[in-house]
């Protein structure tokens, strides 16, 4: 397709209608994006429910496709609504503009993370209704807020609320990563993600002495125990090439603080570290461990959760769920190649496997940069299109298992 017929393809149209709201951290204004979503469902004759799981200022937005045989199990085609900061100097079109080059290439941001997915099950839908088909299962299109911060003020809450436990979840779909190869990612579990502070006491005094025991050599032990495990996970990336960076333990030092003046040895010093857990790790063991080197330093050091969320039994990726053989025999039948992994971020999946409810991860974006939250994140059109074409086989096949 030309440039020209991209632009008056009606999809594309509602694609970048959806980037150009501007849904964009911090203190995200969704009320435009909730009038566009509420124009969607009426175009598609679907009912709409906006809920607010936590303050009025984040939207949960939720579209109804009812089943044949609606007692059974649904299933949720979700995505989240905002995306992150720009820093639109080093953009080289407008973030927001959602312009469209001659190769194609729509730029803007949440293109590739995760807008797309968003319109391209309504891409889907408004195919499968014109086409007369009703899936078995209902199915409901949930837009989520927050999700880039940590889902606090959405997906978290929403899921223990009654209004989400009455939509009787039987399976989920959310959002993947863009592939720059021919491959497609399915992501069926997420790392547990810690950010742990380690407040670090010591001797005080002055700068001329040699004093015993202070927050300086403590730090130097304990930052020095975690690299060497750091290092670990780096040699066992390199000694297996099958393994991906959600497969190993992540471990990186994010802040350094401390200090009064430059000749003063201070009491305290703070160190943070965000570490990220493969799924295989024991993560009882791994905090015993920290707070073993933390003793073997010499002891007075705090440690303070500021995120520490619990582990997550990854989805079933075996015949025991029907909906993991339809997701997959359907990618299979597509011709499309697949790579069955675990995300190496965090994403609201975590809060719908918590509450016991089967999640894949999937975006339909390959042979395309990685540019979620980059400058100048595109999606190309043609790549885009595509996506609605399998979301029109993947959504019937799992909505009818």
């Amino acid at each position: 397709m030309s440039a020209d017929q991209w632009e008056n393809n009606e999809e594309i149209k509602i694609f970048r209608e959806y980037l150009r709201i501007p849904t964009v951290h911090p203190n995200v204004d969704y009320n435009g994006c909730v009038e566009f979503l509420k124009r969607q469902a009426a175009g598609l004759d679907l009912p709409v429910d906006v809920v607010y799981p936590v303050n009025e200022k984040n939207p949960v937005v939720i579209m109804k496709w009812l089943g044949s045989q609606p007692e059974l199990p649904s299933i949720i085609l979700n995505s989240h609504t905002d995306v992150v900061p720009v820093f639109p100097e080093k953009w080289t079109h407008e973030p927001f503009s959602a312009d469209l080059d001659a190769e194609g290439r729509i730029f803007a941001r949440g293109s590739q993370d995760m807008k797309c997915v968003g319109t391209q099950y309504l891409g889907a839908i408004r195919a499968l209704k014109a086409s007369g088909y009703q899936p078995k299962r209902t199915v409901y299109l949930t837009y989520v807020p927050d999700e880039e911060v940590g889902g606090h003020l959405g997906m978290r809450e929403l899921v223990k609320g009654d209004y989400f436990k009455n939509l009787n979840v039987g399976f989920s779909f959310d959002e993947g990563i863009s592939s720059e190869d021919e491959t497609y990612a399915l992501y069926y579990a997420e790392r547990t993600l810690w950010h742990l502070r380690l407040k670090i006491s010591g001797t005080a005094g002055h700068g001329s002495l040699l004093l015993p025991n202070t927050a300086g050599e403590k730090l130097n032990y304990v930052v020095n125990k975690l690299m060497e495990f750091r290092k670990s996970q780096l040699q066992r990336l390199a000694d297996d090439k099958s393994l991906e960076i959600g497969d190993v333990t992540t471990v990186n030092l994010t802040q350094l603080r401390g200090g009064v003046q430059s000749n003063v040895v201070p009491p305290l010093l703070e160190v943070v570290f965000d570490i990220r857990i493969a799924i295989t790790v024991d993560i009882t063991a791994l905090e015993k461990q920290i707070r073993d080197w933390c003793e073997e330093a010499g002891g007075g050091i705090e440690l303070e959760f500021e995120m520490k969320n619990p582990f997550v039994e990854p989805t079933k990726i075996d015949a025991s769920n029907p909906f993991w053989v339809a997701f997959k025999q359907t990618l299979d039948d597509l011709g499309l190649k697949t790579r069955v992994r675990v995300f190496p971020g965090a994403t609201d999946s975590r809060y719908v496997r918590y509450a016991g409810i089967p999640a894949l991860g999937f975006s339909p974006i390959n042979n395309t940069p990685l540019l979620l939250h980059d400058h100048d994140e595109f999606l190309r059109a043609d790549t885009y299109l595509h996506g609605i074409e399998v979301y029109k086989k993947l959504i019937p096949a799992v909505a009818d298992s």
